[in-house]
């Protein structure tokens, strides 16, 4: 025998089931009532939709429960789930659109002067000037090597394109699924699941492609702020939730535990208002970085990295990083015990430090950034002690050749082919000594401290079609 809740249970889904009937055009269906919002109503059911095909064959009527009846059953919490879904992604399409805006403009600007070089070569050749002709040759040498770069610009503004049409996607998705939750309207949940599955696969790839790319070049810095010593580290969470834009700042880079905290990056430019946090130990260098709320650290006078919660001011996790020298030992080019430095991309948390093992050569790894352990290691070939500074974009590995005077970044090591190369990319030392160089994801931006000033340096990252 079957229970009173089974049988409430079978009688609830019949309730849910969808009305649809095909029959054959000829005398007409049974009318309901019109309700209050005009929408026909049929003993608590409301047509949703009705049709008949081209060739008057049948007719379709869509019957679905009236606004509100099933606003707590399981479909309307399927939907709700979709509908977050789709609003988180909704977030990550605003943030690649605003990155993609970013770079348009240099797109553009780019391409012009390409195709403007292009045709002025085109009619110096086509001329008689043999001797004018000849001064171009190295340059029309050069261009040859920047021609292949026009079609990529072409697609990076076909994928800017492709950017707003997801958002556009997204904004269509987010207003049916807003529909539905209030409606329970008859869309199978199965087709609905999977358009929702396929935009979010689709956005991933789009900015896996998008948000990663190759270094081309760095902005001229912007100065945030003069304050503290010539040395120290500051910056911004690239995982906080939107609406976080706190700043931390670390002053020094040893015999030091205390780390302001400013409620956004206005507050630090224009306030001395900052709230602070007592670290248990002191911290060894300026590689420290903050990921999800939480502060990473290199312990002053070891190589123990710690995990050190901001929220509740207490360690959450300590590990030693195995062989890695310290102390002074395999130190960036101007010292501080410069000797591990912690960094985040879009890969997750990275440590570059040195070991006897490799000579003193670099070496990076990528950490959980729960466990602290060690994913997975690199081994460079660059001397440690002569990189000025270093940061990762998109598990790339970027090396400066100093710290002071006219500085560049010219080594670049990928984890994806384990390779390196030599590049050329200026970076414009203006207040000529540079302590800390990290990269932000979220802002797509260098933050940078420069003999006690805090700089924010824009970068230009191209994909590269394969």
């Amino acid at each position: 025998m079957e229970s009173e809740e089974e049988n409430a249970v079978k009688s609830f889904l019949l309730i849910l089931l969808l009305a649809v009937s095909f029959t054959p055009v000829g005398p007409a269906a049974p009318q309901g009532r019109e309700g209050p919002d005009g929408v026909q109503e049929r003993d608590g059911w409301q047509v949703f939709s009705s049709a008949q095909d081209s060739g008057g064959g049948c007719v379709c009527t869509v019957l679905t429960p009236l606004n509100g009846a099933c606003s707590r059953d399981a479909r309307s919490k399927q939907v709700r789930h979709l509908l977050d879904k789709v609003q988180n992604m909704s977030r990550s399409i605003e943030d690649l659109e605003r990155r993609s805006r970013q770079d348009i403009g240099v797109v553009e600007k780019m391409e012009v002067e390409l195709r403007g070089l292009e045709n002025k070569f085109k009619e110096v050749e086509a001329g008689h000037e043999s001797s004018r002709a000849r001064h171009y040759q190295a340059m029309k040498a050069k261009m040859e090597e920047l021609r292949p770069l026009i079609p990529l610009l072409e697609a990076y503004k076909a994928d800017a394109l492709l950017v707003r049409r997801f958002k556009e996607e997204a904004a269509n998705v987010t207003a049916t699924l807003a529909e539905l939750h209030d409606r329970v309207a008859p869309v199978d949940y199965q087709d609905l699941n999977a358009r929702v599955a396929g935009l979010e696969d689709r956005l991933r790839a789009c900015m896996q492609r998008l948000a990663c790319g190759k270094l081309t070049r760095i902005a001229e810095p912007v100065t945030i702020k003069t304050s503290g010593s010539r040395f120290g580290s500051w910056m911004t969470d690239p995982l906080a939730p939107a609406g976080d834009n706190r700043v931390w700042y670390m002053d020094g880079y040893h015999n030091n535990r205390f780390v302001r905290e400013y409620e956004s990056l206005s507050a630090f430019m224009t306030t001395d208002n900052f709230t602070s946090h007592r670290l248990p130990h002191p911290w060894s260098g300026t590689g420290q970085v903050v990921l999800n709320g939480s502060l990473y650290f290199n312990k002053f006078q070891s190589h123990t990295l710690i995990k050190f919660d901001l929220k509740s001011s207490l360690i959450s996790r300590s590990r030693q990083l195995d062989f890695a020298g310290y102390n002074n030992m395999y130190h960036y080019s101007w010292g501080g015990h410069s000797d591990i430095d912690l960094m985040v991309d879009e890969g997750g948390l990275w440590a570059v430090y040195a070991t006897n093992q490799n000579a003193g050569n670099i070496v990076l790894s990528q950490l959980d950034p729960e466990s602290l352990r060690v994913v997975r290691s690199w081994t460079t070939n660059h001397p440690k002690r002569s990189a000025g500074e270093a940061f990762m974009v998109c598990g790339t590995l970027y090396v400066t050749n100093g710290y002071s005077g006219a500085t560049k970044v010219y080594y670049a090591f990928s984890t994806n082919s384990s390779t390196y190369e030599y590049i050329d990319v200026p970076l414009a030392n203006t207040y000529g000594h540079i302590s800390m160089l990290d990269y932000n994801p979220r802002d797509r931006a260098l933050y940078a401290w420069n003999n006690g000033r805090q700089l924010l340096y824009n970068v230009t990252l191209y994909h590269i079609i394969q």
